[in-house]
């Protein structure tokens, strides 16, 4: 047998080495411990009553735009008792293409690297954060993802060296994993036209993993995390809050605006908003943490597909969700 070239020897041995600290428990603990909802977080009839009447009550509502069971996911997180969350879904296990809400695992992801000393802090970094979260930029986005995953798009590569690459990328997909999170792909920038180059020969190579895919189950968990204190730190989590908020007293918000053009536009006044939205030519979500006048709480999450332009749907998911949490 030939022996194998220093060079290929020493790739060779980085690639096992980064292997092995991504599967060694020890090594994979994070310096702040991090405290789960899935204890907390309980199915309950009335929650999944109130999100079942809610569904069926805009599927009637939009029957004449051919809305269709499939192209809707509900998960509504009651956060009454923080101690016993209720929780009721309507497929919410489902993967749907995520458009923008794919930032706020990303936004949860740079947090943590920064608590673990793994990435630096620096005015651009927050800057970057600032723009993907509140203006929901995807160049902001994609330097974020580039940070915490060690990668940069750019022109093809070899095929070991694509392999590194995508090793290298999927790192967030292996924290959420390790953390509980199921039937996710985290791995991907969001584009306004694109990808070229390696992020193409990526989507080509590595299938099913071609898109971002999330779930409303998913999403309403890391929205609730967040907003408890649970997620990195409670210091982290205030931090993040305060790119999620949205004025809803904003005379100059649009009517396409995550402030007024999605969940925000059912809430009453002296309502407070905190949320992520994402939409695409083919989708229209929101994730959203809403605090009621009276002081009732609640996470929403609702994903719609192939009815972009029907602004009104998450909306109307939003109120009859009101409604009935407050009888």
């Amino acid at each position: 047998m030939r022996p194998m070239a220093p060079t290929h020897l020493f790739q060779t041995l980085v690639f096992g080495l980064m292997l092995f600290c991504s599967m060694t428990p020890a090594l994979a603990q994070p310096a702040t411990k991090y405290v789960p909802i899935l204890t907390a977080l309980k199915q309950s009839a009335r929650c999944q009553k109130i999100v079942d009447d809610a569904v069926q009550e805009t599927l009637k509502a939009f029957s004449s735009k051919n809305l269709a069971s499939n192209q809707i996911a509900v998960t509504l997180i009651d956060l009454a008792n923080p101690n016993d969350l209720a929780m009721g879904s309507f497929r919410g296990g489902e993967q749907i293409y995520p458009a923008s809400v794919i930032k706020l695992f990303y936004l949860v992801a740079a947090h943590r690297w920064m608590e673990d000393n793994r990435l630096a802090d620096t005015a651009e970094l927050r800057r970057g954060m600032r723009d993907m979260i509140v203006e929901s930029l995807n160049e902001a986005t994609g330097f974020i993802v580039d940070s915490i995953t060690g990668t940069t798009s750019g022109p093809e590569l070899p095929e070991a060296q694509l392999e590194e690459w995508y090793f290298k990328r999927n790192v967030v997909n292996r924290y959420f994993a390790s953390l509980g999170f199921t039937n996710i792909n985290v791995n991907r920038k969001p584009w306004c036209e694109g990808p070229y180059g390696r992020e193409m020969q990526s989507v080509k190579a590595h299938t099913p993993n071609h898109r971002n895919w999330l779930t409303t189950d998913a999403t309403a968990r890391l929205m609730t995390e967040i907003v408890t204190g649970r997620a990195v730190t409670p210091k982290r989590c205030e931090e993040m809050k305060q790119l999620l908020h949205r004025d809803l007293t904003d005379s100059k918000a649009t009517a396409d605006g995550q402030t007024r053009g999605f969940t925000g536009a059912a809430l009453p006044s002296g309502a407070e908003l905190w949320s992520k939205a994402g939409w695409t030519s083919q989708t229209r979500h929101d994730a959203a943490y809403v605090e009621l006048p009276g002081g009732r709480t609640f996470v929403l999450v609702t994903f719609t597909v192939d009815h972009a332009n029907e602004r009104e749907i998450i909306p109307t998911v939003a109120k009859r969700v009101i409604q009935l949490l407050e009888k």
